[in-house]
């Protein structure tokens, strides 16, 4: 076995393998669960010697990456934001770019954006010298197939999962061992708000259907309210303990799968140990990159997707904010549209965007007569089928301005409901 010559050559301290890294360099890194922490953290040292280096990334866990001062050396250009870089991107000292997760992938292979660096968490290598990128491919398998230099954290704990996210012994430049475990996501206690947009979502999902369910409470509440359910799928960009869950209940199957059947098919996995085990070398899982599970045309391929997604709030003509607070970003694009672009052309499929009917105990109603000044876009009223609160359910698809401030005011919160009406009155929506 050739490769283990190799690998032993190409072993080295962390410290060493960023010093392949020089000024001017971009740098993209894994995130997620997968984020290679030792590697930054060997990075985040040695930024005092560098100039100009860009840190390119998803959803980075640990906030210690982006600490004040640092952007002088290392500057973070975020495709998605989270809580470690949020206060960074929002005051200028880290970047920001808006873009769908299934283009990510491209600007990396098109060239469109030069990668000198890919630092990547994976497992350890099979017995043929492929080693998985574990719990997230996304972007990864893109990075590593166009940067000049590829450096990997090899780690003992990482499950090896299944689907297009191997990368051989041969094609990376540096090798870190580590044997530390990923970081988890502990399941959120949903109340009952969550647990009543949980039951009214469950009531448009059919047996057979494949869902896509992102991140948070609401997803949480979706899957247990799915008892009684049967033959359900996965096609989505994120698995969590809550698929897990359903599969071992007998919910989740993939048997009427029209595309990938009896397969849990996602890019990303994050949740508890338990779930990473679940994972490891399970035939049930593919992972893929996000060009693949978020392309529009491949989503709707699954007949009957229901893609369920989340918004900070929806003005009285279905206009959806996810991804700020007005001119504060709060987190990106990520799938939203592409799932619910491709849950629109499913045969069958329904795009649901989920929310509660206030935010700020209550206080405040996410269903607004205008958006917030400066807040963004993320899926238009154009695309907009379904919206489900605690209150119930409204069908905006096709309907007019008129019928759809009617439809989103009988389930914004009862506090609410006559002055959203008055608003839609001055608007001349009623």
């Amino acid at each position: 076995m050739p490769w283990i010559d190799d690998y032993r050559r190409k072993r080295m301290k962390a410290a060493e393998a960023v010093r392949l890294i020089k000024s001017g360099d971009r740098v993209f890194t894994s995130g997620n669960a997968a984020t290679p922490r030792l590697l930054l953290r060997a990075l985040v040292e040695r930024a005092p010697e560098l100039e100009r280096v860009e840190l390119l990334h998803l959803l980075l866990v640990g906030d210690e990456f982006s600490a004040p001062g640092l952007e002088r050396h290392l500057r973070h250009n975020a495709f998605f934001v989270g809580p470690g870089d949020r206060q960074a991107v929002n005051t200028g000292s880290a970047d920001y770019t808006p873009v769908f997760l299934s283009e990510i992938p491209a600007l990396f292979l098109s060239g469109q954006i030069h990668l000198d660096v890919a630092l990547l968490q994976t497992s350890l290598p099979d017995e043929h010298g492929f080693m998985s990128l574990g719990v997230e491919v996304l972007a990864s398998k893109a990075a590593a197939e166009s940067a000049r230099t590829v450096i990997v954290q090899v780690n003992a704990q990482m499950p090896r999962v299944l689907g297009d996210s191997f990368l051989h012994v041969s094609r990376v430049h540096a090798i870190v061992e580590s044997d530390e475990p990923l970081p988890e996501l502990a399941g959120g206690t949903y109340g009952e708000v969550e647990k009543r947009i949980g039951e009214h979502i469950a009531t448009l999902i059919p047996d057979g259907a494949t869902l896509q369910l992102g991140i948070g409470t609401i997803p949480d509440a979706v899957l247990a309210s799915l008892t009684g359910k049967r033959a359900l799928g996965i096609h989505t960009e994120m698995v969590s303990d809550g698929v897990m869950r359903a599969m071992e209940a007998g919910i989740i199957t993939g048997a009427r799968k029209t595309l990938h059947p009896g397969k849990v098919v996602a890019t990303l996995i994050l949740g508890s140990q338990t779930l990473y085990r679940f994972v490891h070398n399970n035939p049930a899982f593919e992972l893929h990159p996000s060009s693949y599970t978020n392309d529009p045309f491949i989503i709707a391929q699954n007949d009957n997707l229901i893609a369920v997604n989340s918004a900070i709030e929806i003005d009285l003509t279905g206009q959806v904010c996810a991804d700020s607070i007005g001119t504060a970003i709060y987190s990106g694009f990520g799938g939203q549209l592409d799932f619910i672009r491709g849950a629109a052309r499913s045969r069958g499929g329904k795009p649901i965007i989920a929310l509660p009917a206030t935010a700020q105990g209550g206080t405040v109603s996410r269903i607004v007569p205008l958006l917030k000044p400066g807040a963004g876009v993320v899926t238009t009223r154009g695309d907009v089928h379904y919206v489900v609160t605690e209150f119930g359910v409204a069908y905006l698809y096709g309907k007019t301005l008129r019928q759809r401030a009617r439809a989103l005011i009988d389930i914004a919160h009862p506090q609410f409901r006559d002055t959203l009406e008055r608003a839609a009155r001055e608007r001349k929506l009623l």
